[in-house]
């Protein structure tokens, strides 16, 4: 299902910040240009993991996912988000780092928690 609209959600854990951002694209160069400005709009994050996912012109279905150097494999997680709910697009969830270290495990679920609240607003 392709996203039909920029759908935002946010999460506290344990004083750390995260802000979803679900959002329309289909190339490479738009899922760069959304990272950016996602970017800019949250200076303070320390970290903005993404996932992207549609189909290539070969009816292939393109994925992509980075972690921006967090723990927890947060990139692998979004995009496990966006497949189980069969959607198309960028997903960019930014962490502003609250002073408690999650440890792996909670950083992925954290990732994915936000992640799916914004894909349960659609």
């Amino acid at each position: 299902m392709k996203i039909p609209r920029p759908i935002e959600a946010a999460l506290t854990v344990q004083r750390s910040r995260f802000y979803a951002l679900l959002s329309p694209a289909t190339t490479d160069a738009q899922a760069k240009a959304l990272l950016a400005k996602r970017r800019r709009q949250k200076r303070k994050a320390c970290h903005h993991c993404w996932a992207c996912r549609w189909p290539d012109e070969r009816g292939s279905v393109y994925e992509q996912a980075r972690d921006d150097g967090e723990v927890g494999r947060p990139g692998l997680k979004l995009l496990e988000v966006l497949r189980r709910h069969d959607l198309e697009g960028v997903l960019v969830v930014s962490r502003v780092f609250g002073g408690v270290k999650l440890g792996p495990g909670g950083v992925g679920r954290a990732f994915a928690q936000v992640g799916e609240a914004a894909a349960s607003k659609l």
